[in-house]
C-alpha cells in the first residue's frame, strides 16, 4: 500500500473509531443491534471489510454519528492488510502462538473429516465470546467458522475446442473422427480434406 493511501486509511479508520467511542458500545453490542459478528464489526470499523447496504441502515442506527461520507467509504472494497508491527502487542503474539502450536494437528484433524484442502478465510465467519470456565474464571472463545475447500486433482485436459467436438460428438464413430482430428492438430498436423 503507497503512504498516501495508508494515510487516508489511518484518517477514515479514526474518524470510525471516534463514531465508535461517541455511541459508548462495545463491537459486541454493535454486533448485537446489527445481526453481524463482534470481529466483522471491529474490522468494518478498521476497513478491513466492506459494509454491504443490506447491513448500512442498522449499522448507521447502531452508530448515529457516523457520516455519509464515512458510510460511502467503507462500502467501497477495502485494501485488506495488517501491519507486520502488531505482532509485537501480546494478545496478538499470543495468537500467532496459538495457531502456530495446534496448526498442525487442527490441519490433520480437517484432513482426516474433510480430505486434502483448506478452511477459507474468504468465506468466513469469526467471533470472540466471553465464558464461565468451570473454575468459575473468565474464559475467551475464538470461533473461526470457514467454509471447507478441497484441493482439486490438477489432471491434464484437452484444448476446450477439443472438449467442445467431444461434446457436439452424436455417435460414436463421429467421436473417434473428432479424437483423431484432435491428435492430428495437437501434433502439430494440418487437416485437409
Amino acid at each position: 500500500m503507497d503512504a498516501g493511501r495508508a494515510m487516508a486509511d489511518e484518517k477514515v479508520v479514526g474518524r470510525l473509531m471516534a463514531a465508535k467511542k461517541a455511541s459508548g458500545k462495545s463491537n459486541s453490542q454493535i454486533a448485537a443491534e446489527t445481526g453481524l459478528t463482534n470481529v466483522y464489526v471491529a474490522q468494518l470499523l478498521r476497513r478491513q471489510a466492506q459494509l454491504k447496504p443490506s447491513t448500512a441502515l442498522a449499522l448507521r442506527s447502531a452508530l448515529p454519528t457516523l457520516t455519509d461520507d464515512l458510510v460511502s467509504k467503507m462500502m467501497e472494497p477495502p485494501f485488506r492488510s495488517y501491519n507486520p508491527n502488531l505482532i509485537q502487542d501480546p494478545a496478538i503474539y499470543r495468537l500467532n502462538e496459538a495457531v502456530m502450536h495446534y496448526g498442525e494437528s487442527i490441519k490433520e484433524i480437517i484432513n482426516e473429516d474433510f480430505g486434502d484442502g483448506i478452511m477459507s478465510a474468504i468465506d468466513f465467519h469469526c467471533s470472540v465470546d466471553k465464558v464461565q470456565g468451570v473454575d468459575g474464571k473468565d474464559r475467551v472463545v475464538i470461533t473461526f467458522d470457514g467454509k471447507y475447500l478441497p484441493y482439486s486433482e490438477q489432471v491434464k485436459r484437452l484444448p476446450r475446442q477439443v472438449e467442445r467436438l467431444i461434446h457436439r460428438a452424436t455417435s460414436p464413430s463421429v467421436v473417434f473422427v473428432k479424437l483423431w482430428m484432435a491428435a492430428a492438430m495437437a501434433r502439430g498436423q494440418r487437416m485437409v480434406f
